[in-house]
């Protein structure tokens, strides 16, 4: 048995190929105060607990996939039902890979990990000031995440390539959110090329990740603390894995490709609030 998931909670999502809520229903409490509810939840649970343990240098893989599974299951709570699909692609790979994804919220930063990691070893490429922020920094930086700075694409670049390339040859997976910002609207031009770059010079494959979690808004003066909506989908499609030839350029469209097909499907389910 992988020694990373030795209970029922933490292989919530070994399920197959494929993952869907059977029960996700919103209390009283969280339909009336969703977002207080939500943060209050999150913030004296998993949070709480795994900063705890970060703080003990006791945040390893098998508290960060316990704490993932937690927040997922927190989202349930709130009435929002998850859709996985694709969750073979994850393992498909002989060796480290990238998963390449768009970035709509804080909501799958935490739970990835959570989906990831009990198939493979896996982090981040992160912004700095996520590594630097509150309760939320010391975990991500025990997780030997590839920092970026992002305000020189140049620099950035650089340190995709280095701390990329370092992490993949010691079997790590990587998880890349090539977008400037998150954002609810997916536009190509702003989607850069750095995931197929790394994975080029690497010489490791990628799995295009196409995701809603828009249920956990953007807040105003917190980006990270948005509203939260009860009873919205959260969705996550993974493709098969690709492997990148000559400029890459085929392939960044096909992560495009990818990622919007299952933006316009979801948008047909869900209608435009959903």
């Amino acid at each position: 048995m992988n020694p990373f998931v030795d209970g029922a909670f933490e292989a919530k999502f070994l399920t197959g190929d494929t993952y869907s809520s059977q029960h996700a229903s919103a209390g009283f409490f969280s339909r009336m105060m969703p977002s207080l509810s939500f943060y209050s939840r999150l913030f004296l649970g998993p949070v709480r607990w795994l900063c705890a343990r970060a703080s003990k240098g006791l945040c390893d893989d098998a508290a960060w996939v316990y704490a993932s599974v937690w927040v997922a299951d927190l989202v349930e709570r709130m009435g929002c039902p998850i859709e996985i699909e694709g969750m073979s692609a994850i393992e498909a790979a002989d060796g480290p890979c990238l998963f390449v994804a768009n970035h709509m919220s804080t909501l799958e930063t935490f739970m990835l990990p959570g989906l990831i990691r009990p198939r493979r070893p896996v982090t981040f490429v992160v912004k700095r000031s996520l590594t630097t922020m509150p309760f939320f920094g010391p975990v991500m930086c025990s997780r030997d995440p590839v920092v970026v700075g992002r305000t020189n694409p140049r620099e950035d670049l650089a340190a995709v390539l280095e701390g990329g390339l370092e992490r993949l040859k010691k079997g790590i997976s990587i998880i890349v959110f090539p977008q400037h910002t998150r954002s609810r609207e997916f536009n190509p031009q702003m989607f850069n090329s750095i995931g197929v770059k790394l994975a080029k010079k690497a010489g490791v494959p990628i799995v295009p990740l196409a995701l809603k979690t828009d249920a956990w808004g953007q807040g105003k003066k917190i980006k990270e603390l948005g509203p939260v909506t009860p009873g919205m989908a959260i969705r996550y499609t993974f493709a098969d894995p690709i492997s990148v030839n000559g400029q890459g350029r085929e392939e960044q469209a096909a992560i495009c490709r990818h990622i919007e097909s299952c933006l316009g499907k979801w948008q047909q389910l869900d209608g435009n609030n959903g």
